[in-house]
């Protein structure tokens, strides 16, 4: 039984992996746009991998608060971002 494989987006994706195929769907619809159905399982796996991409950065911030909060020696905690 033969079926085409199907790119998937793996749990525990690095975000450099992830936006590395976010870079190859973007050139490879820049080339040539493909057809419409092939379009939109890009844009379906785009999505997944952006979410993967703010999971990840979403992580890493609270986790850069929790260490800035813990050496600082202060019970608040410190934005990453100035805002």
């Amino acid at each position: 039984m033969s079926s085409s494989p199907k790119t998937s987006v793996p749990n525990e994706q690095t975000i450099e992996s992830a936006l590395s195929r976010l870079e190859a769907i973007v050139a490879e619809i820049e080339k040539s746009p493909p057809p419409l159905e092939t379009l939109i399982e890009r844009y379906e796996e785009g999505m997944k991998l952006l979410t993967t991409c703010r999971e990840k950065l979403d992580t890493a911030e609270k986790r850069v608060e929790i260490i800035t909060r813990t050496v600082g020696g202060k019970e608040g905690l410190e934005p990453f971002f100035d805002q």
